[in-house]
């Protein structure tokens, strides 16, 4: 996947999940009767599955490939989720390679579980840096070029960009 359309996806993922749930909680939100609302949860099984590389810090570099299922809100969700996640052994080393990581939702207890595999050890992606901290840095750039187009500084004298002095009425 492109690098835009990850970070599509991880946008997504965050306003569905990050934005919303902190929103939700502050608010205590209930109907006339007192009830507080519930969230609308699947109804059936939901699996997904994600083949991703992961480097010498056990950050994962990119996803190389997936299965989605039917719905796009729990497909964006762990999308975003194994973007940003570490793979490490409890002794906090980490073994470069490639790795499956799948999701699977139980509509009867309402629960996600993440299982990982290692498929293959190895692979030419060990020093590259992480999803996670490629968006990161994807986003510290955008917000400093946004800064300094809105203070004004990048721009070009105003006589540039029309072409010669503005007439005087």
């Amino acid at each position: 996947m492109t690098k835009r359309l990850a970070a599509q996806a991880l946008a997504l993922a965050t306003l569905l999940t990050g934005a919303a749930v902190p929103a939700l909680a502050a608010t205590h939100p209930t109907s006339a009767h007192g009830i507080k609302p519930q969230p609308m949860l699947p109804h059936e099984r939901l699996h997904t599955e994600f083949v991703v590389e992961v480097n010498s810090k056990g950050q994962v570099v990119r996803v190389k490939s997936g299965k989605s299922c039917k719905n796009y809100t729990f497909n964006a969700q762990t999308y975003g989720n194994v973007l940003q996640m570490w793979i490490r052994h409890p002794d906090g080393t980490a073994e470069v390679g490639l790795y499956r990581v799948s999701y699977d939702y139980d509509p009867k207890t309402h629960t996600v579980h993440r299982s990982i595999a290692l498929l293959r050890a190895g692979g030419n992606w060990g020093n590259q840096l992480g999803a996670a901290d490629d968006m990161m840095n994807t986003a510290n750039r955008e917000a400093r070029a946004f800064k300094n187009a809105r203070s004004g500084k990048n721009l070009p004298p105003l006589n540039a960009i029309v072409g010669s002095p503005s007439p005087h009425p």
